[in-house]
C-alpha cells in the first residue's frame, strides 16, 4: 500500500491523529521561542479558524496532534496553519539569535528544490500521516500515545510534567494552552503516569 493509499484525510468533517514533521527530522524546537511560535498559532487557530484541539505534544522534530475542523475543512486548516507556521519560524530562525542559523535555512532551501510547490524553503515534510478517530477507545489510544511521548524520550517521568503538551490539562485541568478535553476516561492518564513513575531512571 502506498502512503497516498494508506493515510489521506478522507473525511474532513472528523477528528484525525496527525503527525507534523520537520524535513530531515532537524531539531528545531528544542529552543523555547520555535516552540511557543507554534503554540501562540495554535491558541489563534483554536480561537479564531475554528480548530477543536483534543491533544497535542511540541517534540524536538515533529507536532502529534488530534484536531478537528467546526467547519469540516480540516485539510484546508492543516494546509494553512503549516504554512502560516513555516513562514513565521523560518522568520524568527533569521532573525533571532540561532548558532545553527545558516545551517539550517540552507538545509531548508535544499529540500524545497525536489518539490514545485515552494519557491524557497521548505520547512515541514508533506503528508501528515492522518489517521481518523473512529471510536473513544482509538481516541484514548492515541492520547495516551501523544502523552507519553516526552516519556518515553526520557524528559520527564510523569507525562504531566512536560508542559509543551497536553497532558496537564488531562491530569490537572489545565495547561499552557487550552484544549478540547475528550469524554473520560481522565483516570486512564493518571494511571499511566504512576506506571512510568514506578520505572527507575
Amino acid at each position: 500500500m502506498s502512503y497516498s493509499e494508506g493515510y489521506r484525510i478522507r473525511d474532513p468533517s472528523k477528528p484525525h491523529f496527525l503527525t507534523l514533521t520537520v524535513v530531515g527530522w532537524l531539531d528545531v524546537f528544542t529552543r523555547y521561542c520555535y516552540r511557543d511560535l507554534l503554540l501562540d498559532n495554535l491558541g489563534y487557530c483554536i480561537l479564531n479558524k475554528g480548530m477543536i484541539l483534543y491533544g497535542y505534544v511540541i517534540m524536538s522534530n515533529h507536532v502529534h496532534l488530534i484536531v478537528q475542523a467546526e467547519n469540516g475543512l480540516l485539510s484546508e486548516l492543516l494546509r494553512d496553519f503549516k504554512k502560516h507556521t513555516s513562514k513565521i519560524i523560518l522568520r524568527a530562525i533569521k532573525d533571532e539569535p540561532e548558532s545553527r542559523r545558516d545551517w539550517m535555512i540552507s538545509y531548508f532551501s535544499e529540500a524545497c528544490k525536489t518539490h514545485s510547490r515552494n519557491e524557497h524553503y521548505q520547512f515541514w515534510k508533506y503528508g501528515n500521516h492522518p489517521e481518523e478517530i473512529y471510536s473513544t477507545k482509538f481516541l484514548w489510544s492515541k492520547l495516551d500515545y501523544i502523552h507519553l511521548n516526552p516519556v518515553r524520550a526520557r524528559i520527564v517521568k510523569r507525562a504531566s510534567e512536560y508542559i509543551y503538551s497536553s497532558a496537564s490539562n488531562y491530569v490537572n485541568g489545565e495547561g499552557i494552552i487550552s484544549v478540547s478535553l475528550a469524554a473520560n476516561p481522565v483516570i486512564d492518564v493518571h494511571k499511566k503516569d504512576a506506571f512510568w513513575k514506578s520505572i527507575s531512571w
